[in-house]
């Protein structure tokens, strides 16, 4: 419950909670975004860390201290840098534990039957699948492990996984870097990163509601 407790605080007062990381930890503040962006991309266990969130809310804090504390041109190739580091530990996890996942029915929360499927869906929607994932919770986590594990080609993978982190770093950050101070904005902060969440995590919503509706083609 503790830990349920201190991820909800974050996420509700994180512009609060990073602006005294700025000035608590000054340019170490840098290594701590970095590890928030490697182990939610790179930790198959730990898809719940804000990402973005974090990354609308850095970009808000770098356009009100105008780059002092936190540059916005330090910021997005830092964290395009650790998404693809974690999306890789992730992909060759992922394909190491390939041949366990198949011959067992289920390992952890991973069914047999889901790297099937995703097999399937990576051959039909591969290119875009890898784009658009980045921008879902959870499934942004998941995405590269299925993909290593799904003996997607790396060389393929690797592509358009490089795009999609620089797709998503740049455009939320350089969103909250725009946006994030308009007053109404300001004060209405965790209105805003709420909204950001519930977004984010429509395509799942609707992905079970079509589950649900249409079971024969799930």
């Amino acid at each position: 419950m503790e830990i349920i407790e201190f991820f909800k605080d974050l996420l509700l007062n994180l512009d609060e909670k990073l602006a005294l990381w700025v000035i608590q930890y000054d340019t170490a503040i840098y290594a701590i975004l970095f590890l928030i962006v490697f182990v939610e991309t790179g930790l198959i266990v730990m898809p719940f860390l804000p990402g973005d969130s974090l990354l609308f809310t850095a970009g808000a804090i770098a356009a009100a201290n105008n780059n002092v504390g936190l540059s916005i041109y330090v910021l997005m190739p830092l964290l395009i840098v650790a998404a693809l580091c974690g999306d890789n530990v992730n992909y060759f996890v992922g394909k190491f534990m390939s041949e366990q996942i198949k011959k067992r029915e289920k390992i952890l929360f991973f069914k047999r039957e889901y790297i099937t499927k995703t097999e399937a869906f990576y051959e039909r929607y591969g290119r875009q699948a890898i784009i658009m994932a980045r921008f879902v919770p959870i499934v942004r986590t998941i995405a590269p492990f299925v993909a290593g594990a799904g003996n997607m080609p790396y060389r393929r993978y690797i592509t358009f996984c490089i795009l999609g982190a620089i797709i998503w770093v740049v455009s939320i950050s350089m969103l909250g870097y725009f946006t994030g101070n308009i007053p109404w904005v300001k004060d209405n902060f965790e209105k805003v990163v709420i909204g950001i969440i519930v977004v984010s995590i429509l395509p799942i919503i609707w992905g079970v509601i079509k589950a649900k509706m249409s079971p024969s083609k799930a």
